[in-house]
């Protein structure tokens, strides 16, 4: 069984997540096995109450005996193994207190115990599951297989053989399979899915490469500086297997309530029994003591959570907001900052022109027409941005491309070069240069006939939402901060657009994840982003929240919460939800614990017996459910795009 081990007073064995490989695929739920023993408990259960009410006792009883067993063993065994090893939990409790229902002759009740919390140990279990897909995704952007250069020309071998100091053949397109410097040869690498970089850089010899980062047009010869298996890409997906190990020891808000009732329970029903004893009256008293143990289990702690969550979580869904499970829902109504990932997160990860400025008698138009001629046949991302500004532009003649620098054509009777103020000198241009530099804009000089005519900036700028989001978290107490893995400029220009005051620039994902970690110990953190070099920060948060709709697969199987929406504005609406949803979940585990309280002497002095129990038990667990339901209710403003829209599945 999926959730056999588990307890969920200790929430899920950290061993037994780690035993999957991250290949594996777990099936849709009505496929699912692990859900095969829940869904016999439940049918059973209600096949016997339609037989009870029809007076067919003994018919009634077998159902009834085929739902205890078949939802007891998906908690009983595990429960039985944790006493073993010295741990208690609520399983043993509701173990117990079957055993004592069976004695006293309510099979029935035994078995709606079984059900109810098989049940919801079974989809906790379910939601924990789906940690170690996100590896596949991870694991994708290495290549199977690699180009080495060798004496005798160039041989294709598997990326695990590739060791520190062979030279690695990477041509244009191509994926870089391990860390290495650059030996020879010029081109611009796309660095965006490992740390975060929106624009493609610039490099030549002794440039260091990070593993996944994708060639651009130029071809290089790297020298490995990690082997094939053990690079800064497995050490992201080591990062999140350890981030998801951490959370796996995490208890759920019931379970930390029940942690101590469970013993206290145990003794005080031991000491009756034994009073029992003492008293020369045993079988009264160990009736009593089992009555005791029924008062006393968590019939509506155990559903207190799972109603309200699976009410609050199909709600969350209907608005465009997927959380994963039972325990991020918890930890989501507690956080008190978000950490945003800048990338295609904030921004809208396609660079746009967004400043020009000309040599004198050169017009804005002429410029971008000259620049968008030259670059019309290159794939490179700031090319694109150009040509968007000047659409229609007629393509340069003669054109070249040096790779990592820039690119030169003959448009008319000049010859146009284009590039960064590192390959061509900005001249009598130079001071507007470092001013657009030091707003965050990446500037491409256009030179006419050897004389400099103009710069063109460009930047990935922030989404229209963004600051009013800031702003609406900040209403609600929440702070606010940037990771990225861009240069400090550009990250600080956007940020002030923003209304963040607080960033954190060139991250790489193993820093992103420290600093979430730091910020998780004193204050609880929500970690937005959508690109894998956010996954270890997403896994480590904790909350992550993944941007579904465009993010990558393996940010969003990372993630505690994916968005199949795009707008910005839904955090704030999704953590007010979150909020109302954990006021309710308390609300309900204060009756549960206080019909506990109530019915503990009460069965204690025999005051009730076992049927009075069980009606108030039953009672009880209405009005919990009753209450739960409330928190499907969808929360105030949201944005008006995302309210009623039609909403595209998330990736998985």
């Amino acid at each position: 069984m999926a959730h056999e081990d588990g307890d969920g007073c200790c929430g899920p064995d950290p061993a037994r997540q780690s035993d999957g490989e991250p290949g594996e695929v777990r099936p849709p739920w009505w496929r699912d096995p692990a859900l095969l023993p829940s869904t016999v408990s439940g049918v059973f259960l209600a096949v016997g109450l339609v037989l009870a009410w029809s007076g067919l006792e003994v018919p009634a009883l077998v159902a009834q005996w085929v739902a205890l067993l078949a939802g007891a063993w998906t908690f009983v065994p595990g429960a039985i193994r944790r006493l073993v090893r010295g741990r208690l939990g609520v399983g043993l409790l509701m173990t117990i207190a079957a055993i004592g229902a069976v004695l006293l002759g309510h099979v029935g009740e035994a078995a709606a115990l079984a059900f109810l919390f098989s049940l919801a140990e079974t989809l906790e279990d379910r939601a924990m599951d789906r940690a170690k897909e996100g590896l596949r995704a991870l694991l994708s952007l290495i290549p199977q297989t690699a180009r080495l250069s060798r004496t005798g020309g160039d041989v294709t071998v598997p990326v695990a053989q590739i060791r520190e100091g062979d030279v690695l053949v990477v041509g244009a397109g191509e994926r870089v399979a391990t860390d290495g410097i650059v030996a020879q040869g010029r081109s611009s690498i796309d660095t965006s899915a490992v740390t975060g970089e929106s624009i493609p850089v610039g490099v030549g010899p002794g440039d260091p490469v990070p593993a996944g980062a994708v060639n651009g047009s130029g071809s290089l010869l790297i020298e490995a500086t990690a082997d094939g298996r053990d690079n800064s890409l497995t050490q992201i997906v080591a990062l999140v297997e350890q981030a998801h190990a951490r959370k796996g020891e995490r208890a759920r808000l019931a379970d930390r309530i029940a942690r101590p009732l469970v013993p206290v329970v145990l003794v005080a029903a031991a000491l009756v029994a034994g009073f029992g004893l003492l008293t020369g009256d045993p079988w009264t008293w160990i009736e009593r003591a089992l009555v005791v143990l029924v008062a006393a289990s968590p019939c509506a702690l155990a559903i207190a959570v799972p109603v309200t969550v699976i009410s609050a979580i199909g709600s969350a869904s209907g608005f465009g907001v997927v959380i994963k499970s039972g325990a991020a829902f918890e930890q989501f109504g507690t956080i008190r900052t978000v950490a945003f990932d800048k990338t295609g997160t904030l921004t809208s990860n396609q660079p746009q022109v967004v400043d020009v400025r000309t040599a004198p008698a050169m017009g804005r138009e002429e410029l971008l027409g000259l620049a968008a001629a030259v670059e019309s046949t290159s794939t490179h991302p700031l090319a694109a941005a150009i040509i968007t500004a000047a659409p229609g532009s007629p393509a340069a003649a003669q054109v070249s491309e040096d790779a990592g620098h820039g690119i030169t054509g003959r448009v008319g009777t000049r010859i146009v070069r284009v590039g960064s103020p590192r390959w061509i000198d900005p001249q009598q241009l130079g001071d507007d240069a470092d001013a657009m530099s030091g707003e965050g804009m990446s500037v491409a000089v256009v030179e006419a006939d050897g004389q400099a005519v103009g710069l063109i900036g460009i930047r990935d700028e922030l989404r229209p939402e963004v600051a009013e989001t800031v702003r609406m978290l900040a209403d609600q107490g929440i702070e606010t901060l940037m990771l990225t893995g861009d240069n400090p400029r550009t990250a600080a220009a956007l940020a002030a657009q923003a209304g963040i005051t607080r960033v954190l620039a060139d991250q790489r994902p193993a820093d992103k994840a420290a600093a979430i970690t730091d910020l998780a110990r004193t204050h609880p953190t929500a970690m937005v982003g959508d690109g894998i070099n956010d996954a270890p920060a997403l896994a480590t948060a904790t909350v992550g929240i993944a941007m579904g709709a465009t993010g990558s697969a393996a940010a969003v199987e990372s993630a505690d919460i994916a968005f199949t929406g795009h707008d910005l504005r839904l955090i704030p609406a999704a953590l007010a939800h979150a909020r109302r949803g954990r006021r309710i979940m308390t609300a309900n585990i204060a009756l549960a614990l206080a019909i506990i309280i109530v019915l503990f002497p009460l069965a204690l002095f025999g005051v009730l017996g076992l049927a009075g129990v069980v009606l108030v038990h039953e009672a009880a667990e209405v009005i919990v459910i009753l209450n739960g339901i409330r928190a499907a209710r969808r929360p105030s403003g949201l944005p008006a795009t995302e309210a009623g829209a039609a909403l595209e599945p998330v990736r998985a």
